[in-house]
C-alpha cells in the first residue's frame, strides 16, 4: 500500500535535524514498505496489538514505544516523527502520550484512529468502587445507568481502557474500519480478523466473568489506579497507592493509613505492582501490613518479565493473580 506523503511545515519549522530527516524518508529511506503491506504506526503496545491482530499479514506494523519504556514519559525522536507522517494508518489513543497525540495532529495523515473516540471515558481517582459503577456502556459514552461519561483527552480521564476486554472489543471495531478505509482491497479480510478478536476478546470477558464470581474478598491494592475499567466491569473495588499516573511522587501518611485500614477491613493479603515502574513503594506497605506481593501488570509493554507473551496471556495472567489474591474459587 505505502501512500507516500511529504510532513506538514508545521512539523519541520525550527528543526533542521528534523527536516533532514524527513527529506529522506520522503527520498525512500522512510518508514514506507516496498512490499505493498499497509504502513501501519502505533503509539504503544496495546494499539500494536489491535493493528496485528486485525491487519494480519496485510500491514507491517511500527510501535513508537520500545517494549519496557513507560509509555506516559515517551518523547519521539525527530526519525520517529518523520517515519509517523509517511504512515498509511496511525492507531493511538489520545491522552496517554503527549508527544503522540501532538505529532498525529501535525502529521497530515489521512487514515488516523483514536481509540480513546471509540468508548466512553470517565474520571477515575485513587478508589474506583465497581459496585456502585459497574460498566455497562456499548460505546455511546453512556453506561447502562444513564450517566454520561466525561470526554477523553488530557482532562484527568483514565485512558486505561485497554484492561477492560468489552471496551477493548469496541476499540477493535473502529480500528478494524479505519484499516479497511485506508486498505479497500483487502476490506474482507480486515472485518472478519475484526470478527475473530472480537470473539476472542469476548471469551476472555467471560473467563473474568467466571473466574471472579465466588471470592472472599472484592477489594484489591495496586501502585497505579490502571485498573479502574476492570473494578468497574467484575464489581471490584480498587484501591491504588498512587493515582492515574504510575510517576505520581510520593504517598501522603495520610493515605498509607487509608490503605492499611482497608487491608484489614477487607481482609487484603496481597499488594499489586507492575513491571515497569519501581516496586519500592508497594513492598514497602506489604511489609507493613505482614502481606505478599505480586505482579498485576497493565500491559502497557511485553517484556521478557511479562507473564505471557500477548495481551491475552498477560491478562489470564492477571486474572490468576486476582483469583489468588481475592480467594476465588
Amino acid at each position: 500500500m505505502n501512500v507516500r506523503r511529504h510532513i506538514p511545515t508545521a512539523v519541520l519549522a525550527g528543526a533542521s535535524v528534523l527536516g533532514m530527516l524527513a527529506l529522506s524518508a520522503c527520498s525512500g529511506s522512510g518508514g514506507g514498505k516496498a512490499d505493498g503491506k499497509l504502513n501501519v504506526t502505533a503509539s504503544f503496545y496495546p494499539m500494536e496489538f489491535l493493528a496485528k491482530e486485525i491487519g494480519k499479514d496485510h500491514v507491517q506494523v511500527t510501535d513508537l514505544t520500545k517494549p519496557g519504556t513507560e509509555p506516559h514519559d515517551l518523547e519521539l525522536s525527530p526519525r520517529q516523527i518523520a517515519d509517523l507522517g509517511e504512515s498509511d494508518a496511525v492507531v493511538y489513543l489520545k491522552g496517554v502520550q503527549p508527544a503522540v497525540d501532538k505529532a498525529v495532529q501535525q502529521s497530515g495523515v489521512r487514515h488516523t484512529v483514536d481509540a480513546a473516540s471509540l468508548t466512553g471515558l470517565k474520571k477515575h481517582g485513587s478508589e474506583v468502587d465497581g459496585h456502585d459503577h459497574t460498566t455497562g456502556d456499548n460505546g455511546t459514552g453512556h453506561d447502562e445507568h444513564g450517566h454520561e461519561d466525561h470526554d477523553h483527552g488530557g482532562d484527568g480521564n483514565d485512558p486505561h481502557i485497554w484492561l477492560d476486554p468489552v471496551k477493548l472489543a469496541q476499540v477493535a471495531k473502529g480500528v478494524g474500519k479505519t484499516l479497511a478505509d485506508a486498505d479497500p482491497a483487502h476490506q474482507a479480510d480486515y472485518a472478519r480478523n475484526t470478527d475473530d478478536l472480537v470473539k476472542k476478546l469476548d471469551d476472555l470477558n467471560k473467563k473474568f466473568e467466571d473466574g471472579l464470581k465466588n471470592k472472599k474478598s472484592d477489594t484489591f491494592i495496586t501502585t497505579h489506579a490502571a485498573f479502574g475499567y476492570l473494578a468497574e466491569r467484575y464489581g471490584l473495588t480498587e484501591e491504588a497507592i498512587n493515582g492515574i499516573d504510575p510517576e505520581s511522587g510520593d504517598v501522603s501518611g495520610s493515605r498509607m493509613k487509608e490503605l492499611q485500614k482497608l487491608a484489614e477491613d477487607h481482609h487484603v493479603n496481597t499488594v499489586f505492582f507492575e513491571t515497569l515502574t519501581s516496586p519500592a513503594t508497594a513492598r514497602t506497605l506489604a511489609r507493613d501490613l505482614g502481606v505478599k506481593t505480586d505482579v498485576l501488570d497493565p500491559i502497557e509493554g511485553i517484556t521478557e518479565k511479562s507473564r505471557g507473551k500477548d495481551y491475552v496471556q498477560v491478562m489470564e495472567a492477571n486474572l490468576a493473580a486476582l483469583q489468588k489474591a481475592l480467594g476465588a474459587k
